[in-house]
């Protein structure tokens, strides 16, 4: 196998732990030697242990002498939950390090790639590179630019409405497509919804998906008053700088929310699903974000995946910004 697919399965691993890790980075590692794999790993619930740690302990003395390919950068920096994994690595006898991303933590930030090239290990970066900055959108975002990941959720009609005039809405998509939300639901750190949707559905905000019904975030409320038992309050877009420990956040509703966040230039990346129904007059699926030209909204997202969902469609944008930002 080449190092792009060693790299794809440890991405692979990677996706475990991902919604269980913040404010960690949710990392996957694969031990390699003699073309085959002795020792795999991610990153653990809470943070630890890292996926590099995880792999050298199911390698043992078989990591001495192989390549390991790690999603990002080996941490260089000490931690009083745990070892740095760069010096682990070294310690084991690894000859070769592959990584895909650099880690834009300052404590680290290339060091774990020097001090393994001071040891004498071959190191490689850069593989599947954006792949793994997609995965670990969240971890890369917080460091460069120092609030959590947004995505925003929209489930509408064809016609880019959320409910009747009514303010019916369930079900306006079909079950594959709300299945597939609750797996993104678990993939977030933090649900956020706003003070509308909070007092007209009571919304549970839970993961509903066979298998992963333990892993249901955090529930934020944006809301300038106070906020009800249970959840976090947010008082602004902005105000998701002071989250630390969230590396994603889901905003799913409703209409003035996802405009406020998108007003503030805060929404990563948009999780659109389509129903293939009209509803003509009803509840848009966002409200005013200030835009005065149509040539303003243009340039800005880049569709990246789209796919069918029974009889729903789903796509997936993300936010065009200068340098690579996020």
């Amino acid at each position: 196998m080449s190092d792009q697919q060693w790299m794809a399965a440890a991405l692979a691993l990677s996706e475990r732990g991902r919604g269980l890790t913040a404010p960690n980075p949710h990392v996957g590692c694969v031990i390699v030697k003699d073309g085959e794999a002795v020792g795999e790993g991610w990153t653990q619930r809470g943070g630890r242990p890292h996926a590099e740690a995880v792999a050298l302990e199911q390698a043992g003395e078989r990591a001495r002498g192989a390549t390991a390919y790690v999603t990002l950068e080996p941490c260089a920096h000490a931690s009083e939950r745990g070892p740095a994994c760069a010096p682990l690595l070294a310690e084991a006898g690894i000859a070769r390090l592959v990584a895909a991303v650099g880690d834009p933590d300052p404590r680290t930030d290339g060091r774990g790639f020097d001090l393994l090239r001071a040891a004498g290990i071959e190191v490689v970066s850069g593989v599947c590179a954006e792949e793994a900055e997609r995965m670990l959108a969240g971890f890369i975002t917080r460091h460069r630019l120092g609030r959590p990941h947004v995505t925003l959720k929209l489930a509408m009609s064809i016609d880019g409405k959320i409910a009747l005039p009514s303010g019916q809405s369930r079900w306006i998509t079909g079950p594959e497509a709300r299945a597939d939300a609750h797996i993104h639901r678990a993939f977030a750190d933090m649900i956020l919804v706003g003070r509308g949707t909070y007092e007209a559905d009571d919304p549970a905000l839970n993961v509903r998906a066979e298998g992963l019904e333990d892993r249901s975030p955090h529930r934020a409320l944006l809301t300038r008053g106070e906020a009800p038992d249970g959840w976090v309050r947010i008082a602004s877009p902005e105000a998701i700088a002071a989250l630390t420990d969230v590396n994603e956040l889901l905003v799913e509703g409703g209409a003035r929310a996802a405009a406020a966040f998108l007003a503030a230039d805060l929404v990563d990346r948009l999780l659109v699903y389509r129903a293939p129904i009209v509803i003509g007059e009803g509840k848009g699926a966002v409200g005013d974000i200030g835009l005065h030209l149509l040539g303003e909204a243009h340039g800005r997202w880049e569709c990246v995946d789209s796919r069918a969902l029974g009889i729903d469609r789903r796509d997936v944008y993300e936010r065009r910004r200068r340098g690579r930002e996020s």
